[in-house]
């Protein structure tokens, strides 16, 4: 049963993903090669600060190793395939948020491997991982449902607007379905991580991600800016537990869970005060316009 759920799991994130490039361009997926500040500064906060971070946090607090092995692995994984939803609610652009998607999923599969490398020189984590599965992982689950959405758009581009809505709802169901006996199974060993610290390290991480993404997502576009801060926080689970399946296998999938469910939350709040905070410069620009 558990296999079934995980198969239809998987199959539910690849058609978020297609859904989402039948709405998408060629042009969309390489605009932040084109952009060469924007796509440093997303590099810099997603794949140098958080694994930097990670190991801080690991240094300064001396957490057990399943935790600190799931900061590592989670600080360098792409952003998860549902992500642009949640982007384009925050108002990011399409071009912008599809560009990051793409770029963070391209860039993973030759960062990952150098990144924990030199984590483990530099610590004394027990890092081990095969770079075929994540590459294996960011390609089924983010690139090719990604480009086959695109080239079906090109195509047949009625056809695709037509479906695109159906396909993301049906994805959005079987999602839901799937993902409540997970958690539901892992209730137990989540409770478990309760009061001995693992929340407050976990949210820690995610509220620096938030607010490293929002600093250096600069620009005239600011839900961009709210884009890079929640990819920055939010990360692929799957990639996650890839690299973390070596060391604690027992224990990766409450954590890296936990984590999700934690940044979920945190991006909510971040997401809410963004808001609040650019409606009220709005209404202080109007008011001095006025004047």
């Amino acid at each position: 049963m558990t296999s079934i759920i995980l198969l239809i799991l998987k199959a539910s994130i690849i058609l978020s993903v297609f859904a989402i490039g039948l709405k998408s361009t060629f042009e969309d997926t390489t605009y932040l090669f084109r952009r060469p500040a924007q796509l440093v500064r997303a590099v810099v906060s997603m794949n140098v600060v958080m694994p930097l971070l990670a190991l801080i946090l690991g240094l300064a607090f001396d957490l057990n190793p399943a935790l600190k092995i799931s900061l590592l692995a989670i600080s360098v994984s792409p952003v998860p395939p549902i992500f642009p939803n949640k982007a384009f609610k925050a108002g990011g652009t399409e071009t912008y948020t599809i560009g990051l998607l793409v770029a963070a999923a391209l860039i993973s599969v030759i960062l990952i491997p150098i990144v924990m490398e030199i984590i483990k020189r530099s610590s004394s984590a027990p890092l081990s991982m095969q770079p075929s599965g994540v590459f294996v992982t960011v390609l089924t689950t983010v690139l090719l449902p990604l480009l086959v959405g695109i080239s079906v758009r090109t195509l047949f581009p009625t056809f695709a607007e037509r479906i695109a809505k159906p396909l993301a709802i049906v994805s959005l169901v079987l999602l839901v379905v799937c993902a409540l006996p997970v958690l539901i199974g892992m209730s137990k060993a989540m409770f478990a991580l309760v009061g001995d610290g693992t929340l407050v390290i976990l949210s820690l991480f995610a509220c620096i991600g938030l607010a490293v993404g929002h600093f250096l997502g600069g620009g005239r576009q600011a839900g961009n800016r709210h884009t890079l801060a929640l990819a920055t926080a939010t990360r692929h689970p799957a990639v996650a537990l890839t690299i973390g399946h070596a060391n604690f296998p027992q224990q990766r999938l409450p954590l890296v869970m936990m984590y999700l469910i934690l940044a979920g939350i945190w991006g909510g709040i971040y997401l809410a005060w963004a808001r609040r905070h650019e409606a009220a410069h709005a209404a202080e620009t109007n008011h001095a316009v006025k004047a």
